[in-house]
């Protein structure tokens, strides 16, 4: 080893590139080698010694491991040993004129590993390892002790000329008998391989050798008499020879693995005699650095050896526990098999009872087999009964399978009924307000008759409200409270029952056509197998959530969104985060909360949940209200807000999501001064609109620039509050699904569709302030859901996010670019202001001082008719 470290750096150098002579014979075997591995070893094996050591060289085919990773496998290569250099080279074909490497056998050492693959052995180089196969184990052996001798033949011819170059002995130095003796053993032990052990003998064959002595006639008796002590004493001769002959194994063996590393420990004392004092000193460092390798080496096997003897401490306990288990379980089975014996005893001793109790077991045996009898006719007849009441079962599953099955198409059939019902009535009542309005400008007995007709309707109405609750055809109120009639014109009951009536047959349509059970089947389909949790955004997700989240998902749904947009903001402040604001809210006054009080009852009046000031809706919503204003004080509060929380509440339900859900839609979502004193992020939002509207709905656009309509006084309030109190609350929530999902750009393709959706009847009017009141109720005259949002995602498309950011950049800068030249005129009015009045002051208090001095003039200290005493 210490040889091999030595001459690491060396390895390159040594290496030349020579060519190789002609191995005896190479012709006549590359014909052979084409079609085949050839039996060069095999061949060589069967010469005779003298022919041996003629001119041939050591060369043949052997398997050589190769290659990294999955390309890893044996090749078969021609080897070549060269004397001189005491190289083996290897070509890929006996043919080949180039080698494809070499192995330096000077420094090498070889080794073999029982439980290796047969034939397979190592050889390991101060460069590199080579893994070789020959074909069979006597094959390797051959190759080992062949490249031995070459290899000590070559260290010998080494020594020859160290000596002789540098003067240092006249004569071969010898060894030490002992030593010459181990040496001479060694080489016989390797010579002696196994095949060559067997050609010479085996033990038996020795064994009949040494007991064949000749025995003279007549003493047949005396060698009769003998023989078993003679063959006792050839058997332990044979015992004592084996045991011997495995010594000297083992001795050869040893002797072996010394002779190599004297070896090695040669060649290290040469290298370093050869070399100079900063090489020596530098093998002395290495050598230190082995040793104190070895030394921790040697610490590492005594912490191991400690580890081992607490591991057989263990292993001891663990033996003597399961002994004492063993004892245990013997005396239980020694107490069963006690048992086992006293119970026998009893059944022998029964069996020896009188008549009398034969009798008796006779008569009792009797009764038993009675009883078994009646019991089998009591089974017989549970199948029976079994049987029928199965088929009886069946039956009535059957006939309750055809009955729900009718129910089912009757209750189809009852909703096209009443979803026809309501669009007749619906009609209906549309034509009565069309000839009440046409009946007003006549006079007589049809506007008498149509408002009979209506009071008519009424009663009919209230008479089936109280009559029959469950049976209405429209509910006041949703599930979310929302007031199903409403009409944002006051005083106008017709038009809100008429607009009712159209929303109700909308939605039976759609639940008869499967719409609303086909979009939970594909939710449930999506969830399948998987939490809200584990939701991820995708295009499946996506087309989900802009169809409408069903109600009994949206909460979760909603969650998971605000999650997505507050996760960075929750991380920074903790879970507590909520909890630390409402005991600030306890502990200090915020300015915003005299605002935040004035709108809580302004709050979704169209909702019963809200309708009360002491209603727990109200209470949580002020909380949530507050609870912002601290966590975000350059805002505090903007009137909106009251709006966002409320519907955050309803679906949510949890204040503190309600209050995350206000944070990720103020602070994530909308973009920077959207809610803040000067509203800059809403008024960009309103001038990037009528740029879209302008290119998605160009007639449109044009003729509110014909009548001069602001568009902005309709839409503000849409883009502030997200449609809240403008849209109705099916389409509103469908809105803001697809909002918390996708951001902003929902608002922009939402305000298209309703003016899209609008469009025709729009076009129609012709008067400012008819298009300012239609665009003030157009909202709430879309009922079709459906329609409005195909409107928004397919119809608006292409609608890219980056075109719509860059647009909000350049009016950002436009509109700051105004309110800076605001701010100068502002500035310089209130400097002008300042000096008129400083002027104005200055004059009338010279006027009152002319007044003063004018004779006649009475003093403003003294009233009329009284003079001062001086």
């Amino acid at each position: 080893m210490m040889a091999d470290e030595l001459e690491l750096g060396k390895a390159g150098q040594t290496e030349k590139s020579l060519e190789i002579p002609a191995c005896g014979d190479m012709n006549q075997e590359a014909a052979s080698a084409k079609k085949d591995e050839p039996d060069d070893l095999a061949n060589y094996l069967e010469l005779k010694p003298e022919e041996r050591r003629l001119g041939k060289k050591l060369c043949g085919y052997l398997n050589k491991l190769g290659g990294k990773g999955p390309l890893k496998g044996c090749k078969t290569r021609w080897f070549v040993f060269d004397q001189k250099s005491c190289h083996l080279y290897y070509f890929r074909t006996a043919q080949d004129s180039s080698p494809l490497g070499s192995m330096d056998l000077s420094k090498a050492a070889f080794n073999y590993c029982l439980e290796a693959e047969e034939g397979t052995f190592e050889i390991t180089t101060p460069v590199k390892d080579y893994t070789l196969k020959a074909k069979n184990r006597q094959t390797m052996m051959y190759w080992l002790q062949q490249l031995q001798q070459k290899r000590w033949e070559y260290g010998e011819n080494q020594n020859n000329l160290f000596t002789e170059n540098h003067n240092i002995c006249t004569e071969q130095p010898k060894s030490p008998p002992a030593l010459k003796t181990e040496v001479k053993d060694t080489q016989q032990e390797e010579q002696n391989t196994p095949f060559q052990k067997c050609s010479g003998g085996s033990l038996k064959s020795l064994t009949i050798r040494q007991n064949s002595s000749p025995m003279t006639p007549g003493k047949d008796t005396a060698k009769d008499e003998i023989a078993p002590d003679k063959a006792t004493r050839l058997h332990n001769d044979v015992l004592g020879l084996t045991n011997e002959l495995n010594a000297q194994r083992e001795l050869v063996k040893l002797l072996h693995r010394a002779l190599e590393a004297a070896q090695q420990e040669k060649r290290a004392c040469n290298t370093y005699l050869s070399s100079d004092e900063s090489t020596r000193l530098e093998l002395v460092r290495h050598k230190v650095r082995q040793i104190r390798d070895l030394e921790n080496r040697a610490c590492v096997l005594e912490k191991e050896k400690q580890k081992l003897q607490q591991s057989l401490g263990t292993q001891t306990d663990l033996t003597e526990e399961m002994k004492q288990h063993a004892q245990l379980l013997m005396e239980k089975n020694h107490a069963k098999q006690e048992v086992i014996l006293k119970l026998s005893q009893q059944m022998a001793n029964e069996s020896c009872l009188p008549e009398t109790y034969n009798k008796i077991t006779t008569e009792a045996i009797g009764k038993l087999e009675e009883q078994i009898v009646h019991l089998k006719d009591d089974q017989e007849a549970y199948k029976i009964q079994n049987k029928f009441l199965n088929s009886e079962i069946y039956q009535v599953t059957k006939l309750w399978q055809a009955t729900a099955d009718r129910e089912k198409a009757l209750a189809m059939k009852c909703a096209a009924l009443e979803a026809k019902y309501c669009q007749v009535e619906s009609k209906y009542l549309t034509m009565l307000h069309k000839l009440e309005d046409n009946a007003s400008k006549q006079e007589g007995t049809p506007q008498e008759m149509v408002k009979q007709l209506i009071a008519d309707q009424s009663k009919r109405e209230i008479q089936d409200q109280l009559g029959n609750q469950g049976g209405r055809f429209c509910n006041e109120y949703d599930e979310y409270g929302f007031r199903m009639v409403s009409s944002p014109v006051q005083d106008r009951d017709l038009l809100a029952k008429i607009q009712a009536l159209e929303r109700k047959s909308i939605q039976l349509i759609a639940s008869q056509e499967g719409q609303e059970k086909t979009i939970q089947v594909k939710w449930a389909n999506h969830l399948l197998g998987r939490t809200f949790g584990e939701l991820l955004p995708s295009p499946e997700l996506k087309s989900l959530i802009r169809n409408g989240i069903p109600k009994e998902y949206r909460r979760h749904v909603w969650k998971w969104c605000v999650n997505r947009w507050v996760r960075h903001i929750r991380e920074r402040y903790g879970s507590k985060r909520y909890q630390e604001l409402l005991k600030l809210c306890k502990n200090k006054d915020q300015a915003a909360s005299k605002q935040i009080e004035l709108d809580l009852h302004r709050t979704l009046t169209n909702n019963r949940l809200f309708s009360s000031p002491n209603s727990r809706m109200v209470q949580k919503l002020r909380r949530v209200l507050l609870a912002y204003s601290w966590q975000n004080p350059d805002i505090g509060y903007c009137q909106g807000l009251n709006r966002l929380a409320a519907i955050a509440l309803l679906i949510l339900r949890e204040e503190e999501d309600a209050f995350w859900c206000l944070v990720a839609i103020i602070d994530c979502i909308m973009p920077e001064d959207y809610y803040s004193k000067t509203l800059t992020g809403s008024q960009v939002d309103q001038r990037v609109f009528k740029d879209f509207l302008s290119e998605k709905l160009p007639r449109l656009m044009s003729h509110f620039d014909q009548y001069n309509v602001d568009l902005s006084h309709i839409t503000f309030n849409w883009f502030l509050v997200l449609f809240v109190d403008s849209l109705q609350s099916n389409i509103l929530l469908q809105v803001w699904d697809a909002f918390l999902y996708e951001g902003t750009k929902v608002i922009f393709r939402y305000a298209l569709a309703i003016l899209k959706y609008n469009e025709e009847e729009i076009l129609k009017l012709s008067d400012n302030l008819a298009i300012y009141n239609y665009l003030g109720c157009a909202t709430q005259n879309i009922s079709e859901g459906r329609k409005l949002m195909n409107i928004a995602f397919v119809e608006m498309n292409p609608f890219p996010l980056k075109l719509l950011r860059n647009r909000r950049t350049a009016h950002l800068e436009k509109l700051n670019a105004e309110l800076s030249e605001l701010e100068r005129i502002r500035e310089a009015y209130v400097k002008e202001r300042v000096e008129q009045k400083v002027t104005i002051d200055g004059a009338s208090e010279d006027e009152d001082e002319t007044e003063r001095n004018r004779p006649g003039a009475l003093s403003p200290e003294f009233p009329a008719g009284v003079t001062s005493k001086s």
